[in-house]
């Protein structure tokens, strides 16, 4: 059903793999439509009550793909560009508000837009030798996607602004310390320790879990659509700056 997407299910567990290791399950505006699809298709399904998310090939995602032409279409209609700069935060909404306890499994990296999906789902279960970072400032625009409210949820202000600010890279030991993730385990065992959380989902009543992740999500996200719903247009202004076209190019230059 889906091109970059590969869904597996268990029991009351699905398991949704990014599939695109050829450019280290970046997030191209097609993959982006595709996971929003799969949220909206999992959070109807009555008989899953965990989802795992990962990626293919030792790597979580490399993150917004630079390399797609349709994610900066700066001669598109207006209505075409906002729709292409909100995927991202519409993609992050649709797996947040996901009814079944989500859990991010982390190998390699989780960069940008990649942890900006981590930071959407409920848990994040991270390999020793793997990393996070947000990039996008040094790209030349802003962090959107309603990522700067979960950010500030998991580790405060202050760090959020440093995360988001000097773009560090984060090991994994340092991103327990912050809040910023849930669990660290050896390396290629992210998956079997998220199944292992989720399997301790399994043992709890039902509709017991299903409102208290409504709770708190609704206590820890209130006010957020407040701060982010201009997230997209912020995106499309920003990148369309002088600065942020030669940033983009550099990263490209950089990577090729």
């Amino acid at each position: 059903m889906y091109q970059y997407l590969r869904s597996e299910f268990s029991g009351r567990t699905a398991t949704v793999t990014l599939e695109r290791p050829d450019r280290r399950n970046a997030l191209s505006a097609e993959l982006m439509r595709e996971l929003t699809a799969c949220a909206l298709e999992l959070s109807a399904r009555k008989d899953l009550d965990a989802v795992v998310v990962s990626g293919a090939k030792g790597a979580f995602s490399a993150g917004a793909d630079l390399k797609d032409s349709t994610r900066w279409a700066g001669g598109a209609p207006l209505l075409e560009q906002r729709e292409i700069a909100g995927l991202g935060q519409r993609m992050a909404r649709a797996w947040e508000e996901l009814p079944q306890i989500t859990i991010a499994a982390i190998e390699g990296y989780a960069v940008g837009g990649g942890l900006a999906l981590a930071v959407a789902l409920d848990w994040r279960v991270m390999a020793h030798d793997a990393f996070v970072t947000l990039p996008e400032i040094s790209l030349g625009i802003p962090l959107t996607w309603g990522t700067l409210p979960r950010l500030v949820n998991l580790v405060g202000p202050a760090r959020a602004k440093r995360l988001a600010i000097l773009g560090e890279r984060v090991g994994a030991a340092d991103a327990l310390a912050m809040g910023l993730v849930d669990e660290v385990c050896g390396h290629g065992k992210s998956v079997q320790r998220a199944h292992e959380l989720a399997a301790m989902v399994l043992q709890k009543p039902k509709h017991s879990v299903l409102m208290t992740k409504e709770a708190v999500n609704a206590y820890a996200m209130m006010g957020a659509h407040a701060v982010s719903f201009m997230g997209p247009d912020q995106l499309e202004l920003a990148a369309a700056s002088p600065e942020s076209r030669a940033a983009r190019e550099a990263a490209l230059k950089r990577k090729d």
